[in-house]
């Protein structure tokens, strides 16, 4: 088994190494693209909330994303994205009666902000002779860190954790020229954390786990270039 793994993968590099080769000696190769978009991230969120219950709710947000794409190939690529977003976080129907609160409320959690660099392997094709429209598919992994977490007013502090998620992607180039190009793509992040909810201030000694999804979609549009 061993032996047909090995095998597996040399074959594999050969070609892919003879492929890069043949490809970069057409005129219209470049290595490098990169791309400045305008994202909208919409989180698709859900939450299992120790002793209060409820779920919780996690605001949309448009910010600019930067990112770098490597071709190993005319058609294999590998593209990092990088961006980072603010979310405004609360709890919906949560009971809070324990504390002399209502059994259906809101707890306002604050904002935080999420840094989830993403790099995913892409495959390039171009559907038409002229080779304007080129779309692409992708796949790969984000690792999101969670950082200036706000608490807000009611609770004494929220904990989040960072983590791995993975991320797919569907998108197209629309070349205007050799080198200037538009860009419309949109990606899925699979992303979960473990969240604390420090509420010490309420309850002597009150902390409340949380299992948050948080799953955003990113539609981005933006101009790009190769080099």
């Amino acid at each position: 088994m061993k032996k047909v793994i090995f095998a597996f993968f040399a074959v594999s590099f050969m070609t892919l190494n003879a492929q890069t080769k043949e490809e970069n000696t057409t005129k219209d190769f470049k290595k490098w693209q990169a791309r400045l978009r305008g994202v909208a991230v919409i989180p698709y969120e859900s939450a299992k909330i120790g002793i209060i219950g409820g779920d919780v709710a996690i605001s949309n947000t448009v910010i600019p994303e930067l990112d770098f794409t490597y071709f190993f190939t005319e058609h294999f690529a590998a593209e990092l994205i990088l961006g980072t977003s603010k979310h405004d976080v609360n709890t919906v129907g949560s009971d809070i009666s324990a504390i002399g609160g209502p059994t259906n409320f809101n707890v306002d959690l604050g904002n935080v902000w999420l840094l989830p660099p993403t790099l995913t392997a892409q495959y390039h094709f171009t559907p038409f002779s002229e080779k304007i429209f080129k779309p692409y598919v992708g796949a790969g992994l984000n690792y999101t860190i969670f950082y200036n977490a706000d608490q807000g007013g009611v609770v004494k502090n929220v904990s989040y954790k960072n983590n791995v998620g993975y991320a797919f992607q569907v998108g197209f180039d629309l070349m205007l020229c050799d080198k200037f190009f538009i860009n419309l793509d949109a990606k899925k992040l699979f992303l979960k954390t473990d969240v604390t909810v420090d509420a010490s201030n309420l309850a002597t000694g009150l902390s409340i786990p949380a299992d948050v999804t948080i799953n955003p979609l990113v539609l981005g549009m933006g101009i790009g270039m190769k080099f």
